[in-house]
């Protein structure tokens, strides 16, 4: 299918000559839409720490450049080579290989297999859905699993790592929402922030290293949501009560475990990984479904600062960093 010519703006990682990585605003045009394919007129996007590392030249997030990050967007269907989607339908991207090997979510129109694109959920908003983006997402499948697996709030503390993070912040949000009682572990001076989101305890990550060389530690947490790997993750498994879950999700601190059998064979700890880019679509509509709805956090809006295109180089640049706190939103 031919589109009318449509000149639209978008955000794109380019390599110089000497090998160094900068984000450019250009204009460009859709190409045509293949069969099973949709043109998407993106509303919102959000940052997530993949898009900084597309954006910085990672070749294990993005193999070849120019290329347009975003691994998130939501918006409305301009055209379509689907029987799924319509004219007009309201719809969110998340996950597959969207962003990452393809042009993302980082420009005001886009093109996407109809298999990656899911039509919003009753109760969300296209401006909501971004809010969550990969991040809240992932922390809707982290919360999810922690209650597949018999944890309930009455159990005792529930530890969150990367706290003020993308990820680490909603999953404190959803989690007090839900009645428990939140341990967010932070290397930030964060604690107004952490406790205005619902933390009831805060810990700092020099706290959750270990190396006393222990293979068990005093019983602390009931559960964890564990959001930055290497020696927090580690420490975390030790600390957990008999029956303990742990959920992992990233990597920042490192993507070495180094721990023993002993958490998992003594104490009955699980360890459950959480995937939110290859998941089905069809496994991903009951946690959105609950992200809409009975998990929404209370006065979400607040932990998001909207920005737009032009401001988004210098916002990964401080995620890179490890400065960023909470969510930002892509107003396209």
């Amino acid at each position: 299918m031919t589109i009318d010519p449509i000149s639209f703006r978008a955000l794109q990682a380019v390599e110089s000559t000497t090998g160094n990585f900068e984000l450019q605003l250009i204009t460009r045009t859709p190409g045509e839409l293949k069969d099973d394919e949709i043109l998407i007129r993106v509303h919102y996007s959000s940052l997530n720490y993949k898009d900084a590392l597309s954006a910085a030249g990672n070749r294990g997030v993005t193999k070849n450049y120019p290329h347009i990050p975003g691994i998130d967007a939501s918006g409305v269907v301009q055209a379509t080579n689907s029987r799924e989607f319509a004219m007009g339908d309201e719809v969110l991207i998340t996950g597959f290989d969207f962003g990452m090997n393809t042009d993302g979510g980082f420009a005001e129109y886009i093109i996407a297999p109809a298999a990656w694109v899911l039509k919003l959920p009753e109760g969300l908003s296209l401006r909501t859905a971004m809010i969550y983006g990969t991040a809240g997402f992932t922390a809707g499948l982290s919360v999810a699993a922690l209650i597949r697996n018999g944890v309930d709030p009455e159990d005792g503390l529930v530890a969150v790592s990367g706290a003020t993070g993308g990820v680490g912040s909603v999953a404190v949000a959803i989690l007090s929402k839900l009645g428990y009682n939140v341990a967010a572990i932070s290397s930030k001076d964060a604690a107004k922030y952490l406790a205005s989101i619902g933390a009831t305890e805060i810990i700092p990550r020099k706290d959750m290293e270990d190396h006393s060389g222990k293979v068990l530690l005093k019983p602390r947490f009931a559960a964890a949501v564990d959001t930055v790997g290497g020696d927090v993750l580690a420490t975390l498994i030790k600390s957990l009560a008999y029956g303990g879950v742990v959920t992992t999700c990233g990597m920042v601190n490192g993507g070495d475990l180094h721990t023993t059998v002993f958490p998992f064979i003594l104490k009955g700890v699980q360890l459950v990984g959480i995937d939110s880019v290859s998941l089905p679509l069809e496994k991903r509509l009951p946690v959105w479904r609950k992200l809409a709805k009975d998990w929404m956090p209370d006065k979400f809006g607040e932990m998001v600062t909207e920005i737009g295109l032009e401001d988004i180089a210098g916002n990964l640049k401080a995620m890179l960093n490890g400065e960023a706190t909470g969510r930002k939103l892509v107003r396209l």
